[in-house]
């Protein structure tokens, strides 16, 4: 079923035809064996470049977080669905999006560019969200504690699965400024589940192993991420839970 794009379904100012909406959508996954939808999007309208204004919902963080939580609420209605909330956040340009850098002060970040996302998860608890490819202040959201743990997880209550967005090898310069994201940094920060993954992360994470067993700390001279067993297992213990989540027995 096509259903209108999120900019338009947020200007209808209805929070109860978007829960409709989301039931719509909970309904085709059930038919076609979907367990998690990678959506609702919902960054703000701050750039018209922006390649993804068509599924943001609005510039405006309230109507957003409200229009995002109803549509949360149709789908996970349908038991063993769920939504990936995105892109968790200030994806707001196009330019250099894999390595971009916004500088954004704290109080713009809580009042205007977190405020739509803290208001889906604290009314509907999505099932996950999905970090965005950009860096906030010099940290990419994939790699940023502050954001995940203490913000998400600890502020607002949030008890699902975090993803990254999608990092292939080769999709970003590793000669930039800012660098593209590392699987070992995303997994101690926080986030379970490194996308899509491949051999040369998975070489990455058994590297930050051994930095973690042999004591190097939270990271070693070369820049390199040190991660213990402990936080590789409470991170894979989170995608347990969520496997048990959309299986109905959790």
């Amino acid at each position: 079923t096509a259903i209108p794009i999120g900019t338009a379904l947020a200007q209808s100012w209805n929070p109860a035809l978007a829960q409709r909406f989301g039931d719509i959508v909970g309904a085709e996954m059930e038919r076609f064996g979907v367990d998690l939808w990678l959506a609702p999007a919902f960054n703000l309208h701050r750039c018209v470049l922006c390649g993804r204004n068509f599924e943001y919902l609005s510039e405006d963080p309230r109507l957003a977080g409200c229009i995002a939580a109803a549509i949360t609420r149709g789908v996970q209605s349908h038991p063993g669905r769920g939504v990936a909330i995105k892109h968790l956040v200030c994806n707001n340009q196009e330019t250099n999006r894999l390595n971009s850098n916004s500088r954004v002060s704290p109080r713009a970040l809580r009042d205007l560019y977190l405020r739509a996302f803290e208001i889906c998860v604290r009314q509907a608890r999505p099932a996950a969200v999905m970090t965005s490819y950009n860096l906030i202040n010099g940290v990419h959201t994939s790699e940023s504690a502050q954001l995940l743990e203490v913000i998400l997880r600890r502020e607002w209550g949030f008890d699902g699965l975090v993803m990254t967005d999608w990092v292939v090898d080769g999709m970003t310069r590793s000669d930039t400024k800012h660098p593209r994201a590392t699987a070992a940094a995303t997994v101690k920060a926080g986030n379970e589940l490194f996308m899509p993954g491949g051999e040369p992360d998975r070489k990455n994470l058994l590297a930050a192993l051994r930095r973690g067993s042999e004591g190097g700390g939270s990271e070693s001279d070369d820049g390199g991420v040190g991660l213990t067993r402990a936080e590789l297992e409470k991170q894979a213990a989170r995608v347990i839970r969520m496997a048990r989540r959309l299986a109905g027995r959790g």
